[in-house]
Order: C-alpha cells, then structure tokens, then sequence
C-alpha cells in the first residue's frame, strides 16, 4: 500500500494542474461526484453578491444594458466555445438541458426535411440517459416520425434514406464509455441525416472538436465538469453554416429579430441568437460566467491527460487493494474509449456508496449495482484517488 501512496505523492508533485486546486472550495472530502455536480469555484459567491447586491439592488433595470445581462447568453456561449472545439458564435447559454434537446432534434428534423421531405425516421441512442429518450419519443410525435432505438454501436447499420436526426451521447452515463464522435458523425452524414450530441458528460473533462468532426448540433448541461452551479443553465450549439435555417420549435421573444418590437409574428434574429426563447436566468447565468474563470490558462489537452491518468491510476489502485471478484470494471480501459469516470459492478452497490460517503469519499450509485467514480482534473489530485481506492477495499472488507 505505501507503494500506492508514494506513486500518488511523485504524480501529484509533477501535476501541471494542481494549483488549479486552490480555485475551489474543498475540504477534507475526496470528492468524485463532479460528474453530477462540480465543486464550487472560489470567485462564485463573490461574483453572485455583486450582481444581486450591486446590479440587482443598485442598477436594477438598467443591469441588462449597462451589466451586460442581455448579451450574456451569447458571451458566455462564447467562452465555452473553445472547451468543445467551436468557433465563435455558435453557442448559446440558457433554458435546460431537457429543452435544448428537445430544441435541436426538432430543428435538426425540420433541416433535414429542407433536403428530403420524406425523411420521417429519428434514431436515438437506447441507452441514453432517460430524458433524452423522452424527449427524442414526444419531439418523433410531434414531428411524425417513426422513432429507432439502438445502441450506438448498432447506428451505422440503423441509418438510411428514411434517417431524418440521430441523437447521440458523447459519453454513456452510466458506465462512461466513451463513443466515437468523429466516425459516428461522419456515417450520419453519409447516410444525409442530421447529427445532435449531448455533452453533458464530455464537455469540460476531454477535448469534443465540434468543428471539427463537422456536427450539427448539440447541447450540454454546465453543472458538471463545466462548475456551473445546481441547474445551471445549458447551452445549445448551432452548427455555422445551419444557423440561417435552424427552426427552433420554441421560438419566443428573445430570439426575435427585433425583440423590443413587440410584433405580433415572429421573425427569428441571426445566428447563435435563434436558440434563446424566454428572458435568461441572470442570476445562475452570471454565476456560470464566474465558474469558467478557472480555465483561465488550462488547456483541454491537459485535462484530458490528467483524467486519463487519474482513472488509470484509480484502476491501477483498486486492482492492487480490492480482493478479486468483489467488484467488476465495467468503465472500457482503452483512453479511446474511456470518459473520466470510472464505473464499477458491485451487488451491495447502493450500501458500499453509502458507507463510503460516510467515511468521506463521495461517489454516486446508479441502479441496479453501479458505483460510480467521476474524476474532475482541476481538482481531484492523485492522493485524492489513492485514497478512495483504499477506503472502498476497507468498506468491502467489513
């Protein structure tokens, strides 16, 4: 065991991100659940007072101009730009997940159909996370699609002529594989369908090349690798060169081409802008802009070696400190196909997280027997790991 320990102290000694640590508010808690929700950074609650006490209390109304509020959605899009391989001006912040979603699928269908009105079919990943299926179900509805379930490995023999929308996760929730965008992007293409990725559980842990890989759309939350904030608002990426005929279903003031005109038909504002609908929750809003400063200086490419290295290392520890057979990886190790979470089988799973929490390691159970590791590079260290895998041989032990 002191072997382990040596090996965590030498790798967190080199780790070019360790500083970033200090940018957080921690305690003596190994945390592993930044995967649902990240840590709060340290400029957040300043940075919230200011707006309710100064921009709110002070400025009031006169905050949307003058504070910036109303082109927040845009500039703040604009920072996560670079965190998934976008250019300027193709991202907007606001509204959930859930909506954006639902927001980009419909879109995406009624773009395809510009090119092929007979294109009535949508393929969504099977084992996606539940919204996302009941999303893609109502958005088929409304669109008078036939519906596709399959597991993305299953996509590329699922596409064809009748193909409108495919609606992929960069990485599976549950057990955090990690899927192939790029090839997966490309046989949509081919097939001339449109592409919508969900984020959530990429963005802000490994480098996404939306550009890139040319995908159409998608959409991610910001509460967890991104430190946003409980139900921080998520954000939806509309391709360039789609923008000038993206239909949003929910088209609402916001995303009028003249907002304050009050006109009784709609006509949809240019670019990244037509994904906005109502007025923007400036409070959560603004506390995300305060979370991406800690990427001031970070690289993707840096997170995405420190993440790799934390789950071997995780992987490495738990095989040395955990009798065989008690628990099952069932996290892919090839880098190419591993998120930065770690999933491990366990059939007392939901009682080994709650004895682990208790002795100050916090992870999160999915049913029916999974635990479940997610490793934040900007502030899990490698002792950090070390330590989570000592204590789960302790817990499994008892």
């Amino acid at each position: 065991m002191s072997e382990q320990v040596t090996k965590a102290e030498k790798l967190d000694a080199s780790d070019v991100l360790a500083a970033k640590r200090a940018e957080f508010v921690l305690d003596d808690v190994v945390y592993l659940d930044g995967n649902s929700l990240g840590a709060l950074p340290v400029a957040v609650p300043g940075r919230v007072e200011d707006v309710v006490r100064r921009q709110w209390g002070e400025l009031r109304i006169r905050s949307w101009t003058e504070g910036g509020w109303w082109t927040a959605p845009e500039r703040i899009g604009d920072r996560i730009a670079p965190l998934v391989g976008a250019a300027p001006g193709q991202i907007v912040v606001g509204d959930s997940t859930s909506v954006n979603v639902f927001k980009a699928l419909v879109g995406a269908v009624r773009l395809a159909r510009l090119a092929d009105a007979g294109r009535d079919e949508i393929v969504v990943d099977a084992t996606t996370f539940p919204t996302d299926g009941y999303i893609a179900e109502s958005a088929a509805r409304m669109t008078g699609c036939t519906l596709r379930p399959v597991t993305p490995a299953e996509v590329p023999g699922a596409l064809g002529d009748r193909t409108a929308a495919v609606l992929l996760n960069h990485v599976d929730y549950r057990t955090g594989r990690l899927h192939d965008l790029p090839s997966l992007t490309a046989a949509v293409h081919a097939a001339g369908a449109l592409v919508v990725w969900d984020l959530c559980h990429s963005a802000g842990a490994l480098p996404v090349g939306l550009d890139e890989h040319g995908v159409d759309l998608a959409v991610g939350c910001t509460y967890k690798y991104l430190n946003g904030g409980p139900g921080s608002p998520a954000y939806l990426y509309v391709r360039a060169e789609w923008q000038d005929r993206f239909d949003s279903p929910l088209p609402g003031w916001n995303s009028h081409a003249e907002p304050f005109g009050m006109r009784p038909g709609y006509a949809p504002a240019a670019g990244a802008v037509r994904g906005r609908v109502g007025t923007p929750d400036i409070l959560s809003m603004l506390a995300l802009e305060a979370a991406l400063e800690v990427w001031d200086g970070v690289t993707v490419e840096e997170v995405r070696a420190k993440s790799l290295a934390l789950t071997d290392f995780f992987l490495e520890c738990v095989e040395e400190y955990v009798p065989g057979g008690r628990v099952e990886c069932v996290t892919p190790r090839a880098h190419g196909e591993r998120g930065s979470q770690v999933a491990l089988r366990c059939p007392d799973a939901g009682v080994v997280m709650e004895r682990l929490i208790g002795r100050g390691v916090v992870g999160d159970f999915r049913r029916p027997d999974v635990l479940r590791f997610g490793f934040t590079p900007l502030y899990v260290g490698f002792g950090d790991v070390e330590r989570a895998a000592r204590v789960l041989a302790e817990v499994l032990a008892e």
